[in-house]
């Protein structure tokens, strides 16, 4: 069997040596677009994490039996046109539930705790000259009694929402789709949750519903104080409206995702005055060693399951 990896760079230092038992293995670090067919057209097993299949490009590959998706979102490939190809498409989901949750606190804490002032103001001698033994000049808040709404009450959101429940928080939620009913926490309007929570976190996946769902108009709602993160994808949120508003209002945003990735170099992002109320990572929230060890578990199964 001959199996190809398209954009393993994305797996980091992860073993991959699993697949090797089913045969020959290629693993390219990246692939663009001009290169799939090429890379793919003579293999049975193809693994993708963000890399497109075209129709035009399975029409061509006449060995193709499997095309593994390294990810839960398979809008990367053409799924009808696989199913009249005789093709499967297998996904992995669940594996980074608890990276995306811790990753979602571990942002918060840096914008509410203050730690980019704090860190820097250690390192560039500021506290050392203070004469003062603590420095209580950029004010941090506790969460409990805080309010904290959760846009996207999937797997994720659901577990986000039990950790900040062990914190004192009061939970709130907006469904995306309008079919999500769960007794445990209080289902609110999108605008109740923008303008009445202390924190507000987006667990959604990007749909027709969730695209551009928070535009500037909405995301003006918000309290001042408020902090949002976006661990959900970069489209549900506009970034032009959060450029603005980290400048307009004392809200904080912190972005795991985004329209475009890799960000652009020209983003309005990078060009914002108030740095400290904008805090970006790049799509990292998924990729902790054990949510990577355990997708490459889950594609190795979806092969050894396919044959």
């Amino acid at each position: 069997m001959k199996i190809v990896l398209l954009d393993a760079i994305t797996f980091g230092d992860t073993n991959l040596s699993g697949l090797d038992r089913f045969g020959e293995v290629k693993v390219y670090d990246k692939t663009t677009t001009d290169q799939t067919l090429a890379r793919i057209q003579d293999t049975d097993v193809v693994v993708t994490n963000k890399v497109v299949i075209t129709k035009e490009m399975m029409q061509k590959c006449k060995n193709l039996k499997l095309i593994c998706i390294a990810a839960t979102g398979m809008n990367n490939v053409d799924l009808e046109s696989a199913k009249e190809l005789g093709i499967a498409v297998k996904n992995v989901s669940g594996y980074s539930t608890d990276s995306v949750i811790q990753h979602t606190f571990s942002m918060l804490f840096y914008l509410m705790g203050s730690s980019r002032y704090y860190d820097e103001s250690v390192r560039d001698g500021t506290y050392s000259h203070s004469g003062v033994f603590t420095d209580v000049s950029r004010p941090f808040f506790e969460l409990k009694g805080k309010k904290w709404g959760i846009i996207g009450l999937g797997e994720i959101g659901r577990g986000v929402a039990k950790v900040v429940s062990c914190f004192g928080s009061n939970v709130c939620y907006y469904s995306t789709s309008g079919k999500n009913n769960n007794a445990e926490y209080e289902s609110v309007t999108l605008e109740l949750l923008l303008s009445s929570c202390d924190i507000i976190t987006i667990h959604a996946p990007l749909n027709n519903q969730t695209n551009n769902l928070l535009d500037y108009k909405q995301l003006s709602l918000c309290k001042e104080g408020a902090i949002v993160l976006n661990l959900g994808r970069g489209g549900i949120i506009n970034e032009n409206a959060v450029t603005k508003l980290v400048d307009e209002k004392n809200i904080y945003f912190g972005l795991d995702v985004f329209a475009k990735e890799p960000l652009p170099s020209e983003s309005p992002l990078l060009g914002v005055k108030n740095k400290e109320r904008l805090y970006m990572t790049p799509h990292i929230a998924w990729t902790s060693v054990e949510a990577r060890d355990e997708l490459i578990a889950g594609v190795i199964k979806n092969i050894a399951e396919s044959f």
